[in-house]
């Protein structure tokens, strides 16, 4: 029965799974270019056909004159060619494994991208001098692109699920690390794998269900379980040290092709957090020293981001300045902005400035209060400030300076890093890098009142911290501009 697990069809791994997708959305979106250009030309055709029949054109003269222009690929803007590109940064939150597994979140998610194209271009072509851009060539591409990617996708998650590419996983260790990961998947409205059940080497716990999953035996029954259950992969939920013996059959299982991983990995897949609570001491040494997360490239491609988006944000905030500005003086009076000192990267203070949203008396004993979810201090546009995110934009003058970035962790004010630092594992760490306007915790966690919610909040800093990539930079600030058309900021 082994042998036959182990010559079932090449199981892939999610980074391969990714890059399957990723191949095929691109040769999707170069298709849809294609045929929007022959949409294009066909349409232009038409049009000159219905000219030269009212100037009183015989049939077989449109046909040769029409016969001498260019090919259709060749008649579009070169621009035109580059909207395959901006096709894949506008998918780029399709990639989670948990959003790429589902048929619905893949939906929601191509409709999502065709919308704010379409809303983008709309506002090109309202502001643009250009009077000859190409509606319909652009249109039929979105329509093409949607459709196309839509199709494509749909056949990938029928093709995940039916040939056995979705991981079977056991978990080693029935303890904290272990039961966290069960609750986790219970919670996951979406799964890209299924879980087992436990081996565990504490009698006590053999034969009892964590979170409706089984502990279905010690490690001396590892590779029985591997074969009966036909595991793909192990996760090591072990905290502490793992005896002799359970390490020589974990050793043994991974000679069987069986994929080891350990329980922060699995977490991280899962929640798209770091798992503060379930890691060793020296986890920062070993994240951001002995391995290189970002190079120096990375560094110069973030800065350039930021310049460009600094000039934007401060041509945005300068349009908008009387309105927000007349707004606030007809709820609330004076003053129309408000600053504060912060930490940035490596601890520098620095001083921020956003609108005013709360009251002028939201702190009078002086004391730093964290915003809640329905603060009684916001004030009416305080509110619509915070949902579109507009009370922020002041602070593009904070990123053209250097002392912020478009993406990172929230700045906070010293006296509270000074206090949540004495209570949360590795919250210092968040001043690894330059705070961000924007960012992965922000995107995906509202407001924290309790220091549990600080800590998931930090879960999410430090993951982006651990993978920020410029692919993953474009992903928060395309689920940004989102959050800004839906008003369901924070």
């Amino acid at each position: 029965m082994a042998d036959n697990i182990r010559t079932t069809p090449l199981r892939l791994r999610p980074s391969e799974h990714r890059m399957i997708l990723f191949v095929g959305d691109l040769l999707t979106a170069i298709i849809s270019v294609i045929a929007a250009l022959y949409t294009w030309r066909q349409y232009s055709n038409y049009n000159k056909t219905i000219e030269y029949i009212a100037d009183g054109l015989s049939q077989a003269r449109i046909d040769r004159i029409l016969s001498l222009q260019e090919p259709f690929y060749l008649q579009g803007p070169f621009w035109f060619l580059l909207l395959p590109v901006i096709w894949m940064i506008l998918l780029v939150e399709l990639y989670e494994p948990h959003v790429a597994g589902s048929g619905r979140k893949t939906t929601r998610g191509i409709a999502i991208a065709a919308f704010i194209g379409l809303l983008a271009y709309s506002l090109v072509f309202i502001f643009s001098q250009e009077t000859n851009l190409p509606r319909v060539g652009v249109g039929a591409f979105l329509l093409f692109a949607s459709l196309l990617t839509l199709g494509w996708r749909m056949l990938f998650i029928r093709a995940y699920k039916s040939t056995g590419q979705r991981r079977r996983i056991l978990l080693i260790g029935a303890g904290m690390a272990g039961q966290t990961l069960a609750e986790l998947y219970q919670s996951l409205g979406t799964r890209s794998f299924n879980i087992v059940g436990f081996i565990d080497d504490d009698i006590k716990k053999i034969g009892k269900k964590f979170h409706e999953l089984p502990v279905m035996g010690s490690s001396d029954r590892l590779l029985q379980m591997v074969d009966a259950y036909r595991i793909t992969d192990l996760v090591v939920a072990i905290n502490g040290e793992i005896q002799g013996a359970t390490f020589q059959s974990i050793l043994d299982a991974q000679e069987k092709g069986v994929d080891i991983t350990r329980m922060p990995i699995l977490y991280e897949e899962m929640t798209g957090r770091v798992p503060i609570h379930h890691l060793e001491s020296d986890w920062i040494i070993r994240s951001f020293v002995d391995e290189v997360r970002v190079s120096g490239l990375y560094e110069l491609a973030k800065r350039l981001l930021d310049i460009i988006g600094g000039f934007v944000g401060m041509i945005i905030f300068l349009f908008f300045l009387p309105f927000i500005s007349l707004a606030i003086l007809i709820n609330s009076g004076l003053p129309i902005f408000y600053s504060q000192t912060r930490l940035g990267r490596g601890a520098a203070k620095f001083t921020i400035y956003k609108f005013r949203t709360m009251r002028q008396d939201a702190e009078q004993d002086g004391e730093a209060k964290l915003a809640e979810k329905n603060d009684p201090r916001v004030t009416r546009v305080g509110d619509f400030l915070r949902k579109t995110r507009l009370d922020e934009f002041p602070q593009f003058w904070n990123v053209l300076r250097g002392e912020m970035s478009l993406v990172g962790p929230r700045a906070e004010r010293p006296e509270l890093i000074a206090a949540f630092q004495k209570q949360v594992p590795f919250y210092r760490a968040r001043l690894l890098v330059k705070p961000g306007l924007t960012g992965w915790a922000q995107i995906n966690y509202g407001y924290y009142a309790s220091v549990t919610e600080m800590s998931v909040k930090l879960e999410y800093d430090l993951y982006y911290i651990k993978h920020r990539t410029l692919p993953m930079d474009f992903q928060i600030i395309l689920r940004t501009i989102g959050t800004v058309i839906r008003h369901t900021g924070r």
